[in-house]
């Protein structure tokens, strides 16, 4: 065993080597979750499918029949991008604004893990378990796609992606099914710093992007819900609000237009690129 030991030593740190340049640094990932609006809404139109700037890819978090995708591969960043049965969502547009506003050598990757209808309880690591039992059964059909554990599943993925590239930041849609919840701030909190523990990543590094949901303007039935979203940066200081206003709602007042959608995404990437401009020369500001 003793002859053994240098060689087995030797070849653990030739594949730790290999990892590490396998890494581009240049290839900046964010993930994503919440519920329905940034799983995406059924509505994709012609100009949604592309084409899409090549620089911008999705990492199937599970497989895509219809797609032909799959789970844990990287693809052009078409939608649907969280699963195969989903539609156009902020992650989009997000995506789109980045590429064209990022310098050219710089690629964006997106991870999304999101189940429409859930409460925010079903991303608590240590409490999920409650929540997923009790679910409708309609939602347990997608719960099992991610595995049972929709937390965990995002941060295997995301622990994928890291091997091709370098966390940026976490993008969040959800509050319409805990709605009023004055406790909805702290349990964000407990989930992301969660995920940065997870993740071995650090908050400054990491912001996290909480987007408002359908606005009074556009009559959202859950409007209310963007009073207790806006306090986040005080329990999370580096968490940031993205704007809704002006992005159009679909009659259900719930979910956003195809065009809403577009521009929910523009405002995250928006948000996002203003962060990234002290360290990089952005080519198109907002």
């Amino acid at each position: 065993m003793s002859r053994l030991t240098p060689l087995l030593i030797l070849v653990s740190l030739l594949l730790s080597s290999r990892s590490m340049q396998a890494q581009d640094p240049n290839r900046y990932i964010f993930l994503c979750f919440g519920q329905s609006n940034m799983e995406g809404f059924p509505g994709i139109e012609a100009q949604d499918k592309g084409p899409v700037d090549e620089r911008f890819e999705m990492l199937a978090a599970v497989d895509f029949p219809k797609q032909d995708r799959k789970k844990g591969s990287w693809y052009p960043a078409v939608p649907p991008l969280s699963r195969s049965m989903a539609g156009l969502g902020p992650a989009d547009y997000f995506g789109r604004t980045l590429v064209a506003g990022l310098p050219a050598t710089i690629k964006v990757g997106v991870v999304n893990v999101s189940i429409g209808g859930c409460r925010i309880e079903l991303f608590q690591k240590d409490t999920f378990q409650a929540y997923a039992d009790t679910a409708p059964q309609w939602m347990k059909g997608t719960i099992a796609a991610y595995s049972g554990n929709p937390y965990q599943h995002l941060v295997e993925m995301a622990r994928l992606a890291q091997q091709d590239g370098v966390i940026k930041g976490i993008l969040l849609h959800q509050g319409e099914s805990n709605t009023n919840d004055k406790e909805w701030p702290a349990k964000v909190k407990g989930i992301y710093e969660n995920l940065l523990r997870d993740l071995n990543l650090k908050a400054e590094a990491v912001p996290l992007l909480a987007g408002e949901l359908v606005s009074t303007e556009e009559k959202g039935a859950c409007a209310s819900m963007n009073q207790i979203i806006a306090t986040l940066p005080t329990t999370i200081p580096t968490a940031h609000i993205v704007s809704s206003q002006g992005c159009k709602a679909r009659p259900d007042r719930l979910h956003f237009t195809a065009e809403g959608y577009r521009e929910l995404g523009k405002n995250y990437g928006e948000v996002m690129l203003s962060l990234l401009e002290p360290n990089l020369k952005i080519v198109n500001k907002p």
